[in-house]
């Protein structure tokens, strides 16, 4: 666990331009620890009172419910052998919970709910884990509201004929700052925001938890954005504020430079400070290597209090590290803390209740059945590599635009796949191979629905067709990917038994995304015609295949324990057929005579034939 809070760091920070607008605030209301920053409250409010922690009931004596917050991993809370059981634990005070953690024993809950309640009788759900598999759950609460004296695990299905059996319960958290008509740190465990944000152990939460680690560079509680410039992280004081200064606590991907804004409405910001040129030009000398370099604290004295109940940190240009090579590299911005001082704040700050499913029935506002001679345009763009994207995924296709890749005929979209060796130049390179890929940017990109697609597909080791929905704002460079977000309706590698599906955003993406995969059941194949859809709704995304479910993903468990939910926004519909690349060559093993492709593809390509077939397409929405 990180070190205490130090009272002081201007001596061990004298070497790493320490940024000052005024003079350093000294002494205890500056720095002082703040007790309990990243402790266990439950443990805390055990060891104070054992009687703060009940259940249903147990297995046995030797499995009592005070074993699971006793701070002992060797010993574990085994409930009764019923499927409702629950156990809770009284904190003391109410605090804003940040993360719980629980250490399952090899008799885990396949479902379970986490809740709060500041009267032990109301009690709101915080996270809902439908497909549990044990081990060691971290439950992140933010962006979510979770503010109380009670916490409690609440059963619905055990994963095993015994009862649900915990080593550890864990509760982190603390006390939000009341208002104060003399000078505090009006931030301490109030709400926080970000632009962008790493992943769900990086949120902007961690900012105002109450501490960091003396030495500035140990991985403790922190926000990081993603790898860009323009990111922000705010704190809502709760109430109009007199601020008089600003405490940073950075990790060593701090800010060269940025501006320090307050605001009445979280809209309308006023910049109050930022760096001097010389204060800028010194941090921005400060290149050293990322296991060298350590953070800084900045202390913003303002000349004057300024009034305001959100207060920002915008930046504007990030830290340089030197990589092994004679190169910079930089990373997103990294803050412990972020410390607000004055006059005025309200414990009664709140996040604001998430996005509810919307009410009425499915219409279809999308339809297409390639019934046309050609591709209606008016409804799809053709994507051409070069032109509208570059090559991606290590694949070995070039996307042109071409009756021999994209045509309808007998009431069907047709993508297929040509060879020419050597023959196609795009985008300042040579392909051997030609595909086809369409989608609706600019004529159809909508935010939540019903998408499906009847499609047929090729089955051969690295055709890689796919089925998705990508961010409008992809091509802003000040989002990208994977922060627009990527929903996988239906890919397939060319196994003709199995499909995937697959969300990839900030924390969840390539590799690390969250998919499942689908098999066909009764002996189907891809090469068979099937309908693949995905229901995405403002709380969760559900993906079907033949309206069978084989992917749920939930909002509240995918910002839980992943990261950002970024599918609050428009997206657009995509079809497209690959040859080789990353995920096919990932499973096949293939390294020649392409990366994925093997030459039994290559010369079923070139015989003809390969291609994906689309009927239909569908969008159906509310309202």
């Amino acid at each position: 666990m990180p070190s205490r809070i130090p009272r002081t760091l201007l001596a061990a920070l004298a070497t790493t331009a320490l940024l000052c607008s005024g003079p350093v605030l000294a002494g205890p209301a500056a720095a002082a620890p703040v007790a309990g920053w990243d402790t266990d409250r439950a443990a805390t409010a055990y060891a104070v009172n054992p009687a703060a922690v009940t259940a249903s009931g147990s297995e046995n004596a030797g499995t009592a419910p005070g074993l699971a917050f006793d701070g002992n991993g060797t010993t574990r809370w085994s409930s009764d052998f019923a499927d409702d059981a629950w156990i809770r634990v009284d904190l003391g005070s109410v605090i804003r919970v940040d993360r719980v953690v629980l250490d399952w024993e090899a008799a885990y809950g396949k479902r379970y709910v986490l809740e709060v309640s500041r009267n032990g009788t109301d009690w709101t759900p915080f996270y809902t884990e439908t497909a549990g598999t044990g081990g060691s759950v971290t439950a992140h609460t933010y962006p979510q509201e979770v503010t109380g004296r009670y916490v409690r695990l609440r059963g619905r299905e055990r994963a095993t004929p015994y009862g649900y059996s915990l080593w550890d319960f864990k509760v982190y958290g603390g006390e939000p700052a009341p208002a104060s008509t003399t000078r505090t740190n009006l931030a301490l465990n109030h709400p926080a925001y970000s632009n962008h944000y790493q992943h769900a152990g990086n949120s902007p939460a961690f900012v105002t938890d109450g501490g960091w680690p003396d030495n500035l560079k140990d991985d403790a509680t922190r926000w990081s954005s993603d790898w860009n410039a323009d990111r922000w992280v705010s704190v809502d004081l709760g109430a109009p504020s007199a601020v008089s200064s600003v405490d940073l606590y950075w990790e060593a991907a701090y800010a060269v430079d940025y501006q320090l804004q307050v605001s009445d409405d979280n809209r309308t910001w006023r910049t109050v400070y930022q760096p001097s040129a010389a204060d800028v030009a010194a941090r921005r000398a400060n290149v050293k290597s990322p296991s060298e370099a350590v953070g800084l604290h900045d202390t913003i004295t303002l000349p004057a209090p300024v009034t305001g109940r959100y207060v920002r940190m915008l930046g504007k240009e990030r830290r340089s590290f030197h990589n092994p090579a004679p190169a910079t590299a930089q990373f997103g911005y990294s803050l412990y803390e972020f410390q607000v001082w004055g006059t005025g704040g309200s414990a009664s700050a709140a996040y604001p209740a998430l996005p509810a499913d919307q009410p009425g029935t499915y219409r279809t506002t999308f339809f297409d059945d390639f019934t046309g001679a050609s591709l209606d345009r008016s409804k799809w763009r053709v994507v051409r590599t070069g032109t509208e994207m570059g090559p991606v995924n290590g694949e070995s296709q070039a996307y042109v635009d071409s009756p021999d890749t994209i045509r309808t005929e007998n009431g069907e979209l047709i993508l297929r796949a040509k060879y020419c060796k050597g023959c196609t130049r795009a985008g300042g390179g040579t392909y051997d191979f030609t595909s086809g890929r369409v989608d609706t940017h600019t004529h159809v990109d909508f935010t939540y629905g019903k998408v499906s697609a009847r499609m047929k597909l090729p089955v051969g080791d690295g055709f890689w067709p796919a089925f998705w929905l990508l961010g409008s704002n992809v091509d802003d460079p000040s989002v990208s990917w994977p922060a627009s977000g990527e929903t996988d309706i239906m890919e397939n590698i060319g196994y003709p038994d199995w499909t995937s599906t697959a969300l990839h955003g900030p924390g969840y993406s390539a590799d690390g995304n969250i998919g499942a995969r689908q098999t066909y059941p009764g002996g189907g194949t891809a090469d068979q015609w099937h309908t693949y859809a995905v229901e995405w709704t403002p709380t969760a995304l559900r993906f079907s295949v033949d309206d069978r479910l084989v992917q749920e993903t939930t909002r509240d468990k995918l910002e839980s324990t992943r990261g950002q939910w970024v599918y609050d926004h428009d997206q657009y519909v995509i079809l497209n057929l690959a040859l080789g690349g990353a995920y096919p060559a990932g499973w096949n093993k293939v390294t020649t005579p392409y990366w994925g492709l093997p030459q039994s593809s290559v010369d079923r390509i070139a015989g003809g034939g390969v291609q994906a077939e689309i009927d239909w397409v569908r969008v159906e929405q509310k309202g």
